[in-house]
């Protein structure tokens, strides 16, 4: 069952995505006000809770000598749905897959490959699965940017502050 997320947490999960990796405990409680330990247990929660599922680093592909990225649309049976989000994800260049509830377009692969016989392969393990694919577009970019209402109000009442700090120790 999800659970009510306060402005620590929402901080929290506001840094980290800026960037976890270089951001540390100290950095997130001078912004949201609560101790360094506060926030290790909080995240250490949110990790239990499974609302941080993990931490993946965002990767150049074209740096990586796999230029090709491509974004195909497919159409899946609404019955098979589920399952053939499964058998993309075994596709050798699959990165992101995306399921949605519509009828007809109703899931999105983009893939990564070093040429067009990479990409040709992929196309042909997609179309072995019965799917039906409405597009396929050459990707130049994406872009992502955190889920900014995260961000911690800084005006929070110091005595809310001081009441999380020993609840959490």
């Amino acid at each position: 069952m999800p659970r009510e997320l306060d402005n620590v947490d929402r901080g929290i999960l506001y840094m980290l995505q800026l960037d976890a990796r270089n951001t540390t405990s100290q950095e997130i409680s001078d912004k949201t006000g609560v101790s360094a330990s506060t926030i290790r247990n909080r995240i250490e929660r949110l990790e239990n809770d499974n609302i941080i599922k993990g931490y993946r680093p965002e990767l150049d592909y074209e740096a990586a000598n796999l230029s090709l990225r491509v974004l195909f649309v497919i159409t899946a049976p609404p019955t098979k749905r589920s399952e053939i989000v499964e058998q993309l994800l075994e596709i050798h260049g699959a990165i992101d897959v995306t399921e949605t509830l519509t009828g007809k377009r109703n899931i999105q692969v983009e893939v990564v490959g070093r040429d067009t016989s990479d990409i040709v392969r992929i196309t042909d393990a997609i179309h072995e699965l019965g799917v039906s694919v409405e597009s396929s577009e050459i990707m130049k970019q994406r872009r992502t940017q955190p889920f900014n209402h995260f961000y911690f109000s800084e005006a929070a009442d110091e005595m809310t502050r001081q009441d999380l700090d020993s609840e959490d120790e």
